[in-house]
């Protein structure tokens, strides 16, 4: 059982943390949606236990563990998620919104 706390400091640091990352790739490699696109990609690494290699060498098999950890996550775990994801759109808005306002990285 996760306590409400946890899951309150959890969605704000997951939020916060890829706001930043978001925001840090944005400048650097002027793209502001990267993180956006990312993110899917950062969270199946997250939710699996398989390696990467053995979604190579055995894909049917490391699919199916991934859609089945996908579908068992629970309530908090998907609210953890999904505040990343939305710390990653918020840069990116923040980044256009900074760039229509002359704002220059580099």
């Amino acid at each position: 059982m996760i306590s409400l706390p946890v899951v309150i400091i959890s969605i704000v640091l997951f939020f916060v943390l890829f706001f930043g990352i978001g925001f840090l790739l944005n400048m650097l490699l002027r793209m502001s949606w990267i993180m956006a696109v990312i993110y899917p990609i950062v969270c199946l690494f997250i939710i699996s236990k398989e390696k990467l290699i053995s979604y190579v060498q055995s894909p049917g098999e490391s699919f199916a563990s991934l859609f089945h950890r996908v579908l068992s996550l629970a309530a908090a775990d998907v609210l953890i998620l999904v505040s990343g994801l939305a710390g990653a759109i918020v840069s990116g808005i923040a980044i256009n919104m900074l760039r229509k306002r002359g704002y220059q990285m580099f």
